[in-house]
């Protein structure tokens, strides 16, 4: 039989018989999908009749396979194809996809809200047992209120509105004289670096001061600008103590009065960096002082003062600590701050004094420093520490005060610089006396200006830090002997240690 007249499994090497005891469901399958497995791939179908341009796929028989059971199965997807032209299934439209997804969409946010709104998920809806608490995690104490409300708060501006005119500008006069007497620490990088007022220059008002201070003498000059706030109605303003340091003068401006008032100050402290002004006059706007301690991490604040003479100027920010503690080296000795509150709300020169206020518009903390080395380290003396100690200064009555160890003498570190211009080793390493304030232990026992103190009762110190911290472990009262490097010469001093409030009292 040639190749033309042969059936078409008899050309591919195979006949229908030799076929179907392969394969028990050939018939099946010849009737409702014709199809052979060629070399290209997957399935290949030809209807009746048409001929395929694929050369046949040559399959080899193997005589001794015993016969196989196929178990039946059909083509997952839907019905097969049984010609090769048929159209793909009709895929779901955009429209349709898109409506599906906005309505999980909403009904997720929906869930979600309600779980948020309703507390789904708390201890309590959960069978937890609310009055079995962990010992070993510390509660907070003052638990944070959640809400739904993430933004800033949108009341700055009334808080601003009610508050602003209770600020006050704070400007100081002083004489030439009294100017070149204190410009030495008041021009130290690192004590302007923490307060950053005008000190010692043309204050905020380019040299005019009101033709030397507005009738206190022509020999008046500015010597700084801060900020302040009045706490009662009768004209008694609170501002910082290193505000009004040294000044002959004190000058007040408040919003809405044509020309400042003359405030007299009432009482201070130099420990705690607060003072107490007065001014003439009535009904004056206040603002109420609020409770620190009431504070979280994360609490908005809002600062205002008058940074660089820019009058009535707010910033907002976040508390981010309050038990902070810094020291900042005055002309006076040392300010030992503690328990301030840090807050990121921007704070610059002429901000000191002004009031930190929470959301309430109470005032939480006085702006008192910032590190101009960063950004967003700004720090406030909180208002807990105020009204322990407002009756006094009102009344200027003495503060109680724990004794403050000192010797009275302005310390800087030892350097290669300092060495060479005293014409020394520069290998040694101690506490260079910058200077030697009037009438403290350290004058009455003749300690000098460019002394080097290397030790103190035979133990010897690198670093002023290091002297500082041995004389502050002192008592009152105790005598102490100092190694002192004066030019080539080595010496002993002895000093009796000093209380600094008594000479801050003596000195006012």
């Amino acid at each position: 039989m040639d190749d033309q007249n042969k059936k078409p499994e008899e050309q591919q090497g195979f006949t229908y018989d030799q076929e179907k005891r392969d394969d028990p469901y050939a018939d099946v399958r010849r009737e409702s999908e014709p199809y052979t497995f060629g070399p290209f791939g997957p399935s290949q179908s030809f209807g009746a009749g048409e001929q395929s341009n694929l050369e046949p796929h040559r399959t080899e028989v193997i005589p001794s396979s015993p016969p196989r059971e196929y178990r039946p199965f059909t083509v997952s997807g839907g019905a097969a194809r049984s010609d090769w032209g048929a159209k793909p299934p009709r895929r779901a439209s955009f429209r349709a996809m898109f409506a599906a997804f906005l309505v999980g969409v909403v009904a997720v946010g929906g869930l979600m809200f309600a779980a948020d709104r309703q507390n789904w998920f708390s201890s309590e809806m959960l069978g937890g047992n609310s009055q079995v608490q962990d010992t070993s995690v510390k509660p907070a104490s003052n638990p944070v209120n959640n809400t739904s409300d993430t933004v800033r708060p949108n009341n700055i501006a009334k808080i601003f509105e009610l508050s602003s005119p209770a600020v006050v500008k704070i400007e100081t006069y002083a004489s030439a004289q009294q100017q070149d007497n204190g410009s030495g620490i008041l021009g130290d990088d690192f004590f302007r670096q923490f307060f950053g007022d005008d000190f010692g220059g043309n204050g905020g008002n380019g040299g005019n001061g009101g033709n030397g201070g507005s009738g206190g003498g022509s020999d008046l000059q500015p010597s700084g600008m801060g900020s302040g706030f009045i706490f009662d109605s009768t004209g008694y303003i609170l501002t910082n103590q290193h505000v009004i340091a040294g000044a002959s003068e004190i000058k007040v401006t408040i919003e809405g009065h044509e020309k400042p008032f003359t405030a007299k100050l009432l009482g201070s402290s130099f420990e705690l960096d607060l003072a107490v002004l007065k001014i003439e006059g009535s009904n004056f706007p206040t603002l109420k002082l609020g409770d620190s301690s009431s504070l979280n991490m994360g609490d908005w604040v809002v600062a205002i003062g008058n940074p660089y003479g820019f009058e009535h100027t707010v910033t907002v920010g976040v508390l981010s600590s309050n038990e902070r503690k810094i020291s900042i080296p005055d002309s006076n000795g040392t300010r030992n701050y503690e328990h301030l509150l840090q807050t990121d709300a921007s704070i610059n020169p002429g901000n000191s004094g002004g009031p930190l206020l929470n959301l309430q518009g109470e005032v939480i903390g006085i702006n008192t420093a910032v590190s101009s080395q960063a950004q967003g380290i700004g720090f406030a003396i909180p208002a807990s520490t105020i009204t322990d100690v407002l009756q006094n200064l009102k009344s200027n009555t003495k503060i109680p005060q724990k004794p403050v160890p000192f010797i009275g003498a302005t310390l800087m570190d030892m350097s290669a610089d300092i060495a060479k211009r005293l014409g020394i080793d520069e290998t040694i390493k101690g506490a260079f006396v910058r200077e030697v304030l009037f009438n403290t232990p350290a004058y009455k026992a003749d300690l000098r200006q460019y002394d080097v103190i290397t030790g103190m009762d035979g133990t010897n110190y690198k670093t002023k830090e290091d002297l500082i911290a041995a004389i502050q472990k002192k008592a009152v009262g105790d005598k102490v002997s100092l190694d002192i490097l004066r030019g080539d010469k080595k010496i002993q001093v002895s000093v009796e240690i000093g209380d600094r409030n008594e000479y801050q009292t003596q000195t006012k």
